[in-house]
């Protein structure tokens, strides 16, 4: 397995001549490959490009689709769109909040849970939604959601 450290520096090989105009590209490599952008590729893209650092991380703030943390291996987003909210997304969301600990946009401890409000998955007439690494559960109740995150558990457990 590649170190994070040589992920970020193989990338960044691959753009050997790049200059401001390749800041997301090279974000977005990173993500792919660490998960999320850690404050180490920061300092690296930034030494690369030879551009301060918080003009990397500016960039990276002003997009929502970068990261900062790591998600953990359960990665659940919940749907928080009109459909959603008005079918009960909130208790949802408040639910595995309180199940697993953790505050939206967080992840455990243990690094197996993380969660992530998202505005709509688009799946409106299903609602409420929660997404669990990219499958899609419809209808979710909070008894729904709380035997999920315990089904989990278990299973880690094991």
């Amino acid at each position: 397995m590649m170190s994070t450290q040589t992920k970020v520096d193989t990338i960044l090989a691959g753009h050997p001549f790049a200059k401001r105009d390749k800041i997301i590209p090279i974000l977005q490599e990173i993500q792919e490959a660490e998960g999320y952008i850690s404050q180490n590729a920061v300092v690296k893209v930034s030494k690369h490009l030879s551009m301060p650092a918080s003009k990397i991380y500016g960039v990276a703030t002003f997009y929502n689709q970068f990261r900062f943390k790591a998600r953990g291996k359960y990665h659940i987003m919940v749907c928080r769109g009109t459909a959603c909210h008005v079918k009960g997304s909130l208790s949802a969301l408040k639910l595995v909040e309180e199940c697993l600990k953790i505050k939206a946009g967080d992840t455990t401890r243990d690094g197996l849970f993380s969660i992530e409000v998202v505005v709509c998955m688009g799946a409106c007439g299903l609602a409420p939604v929660i997404s669990l690494n990219g499958e899609c559960h419809a209808k979710v109740t909070p008894e729904k959601l709380k035997n999920l995150v315990e089904e989990l558990r278990l299973k880690e457990i094991k």
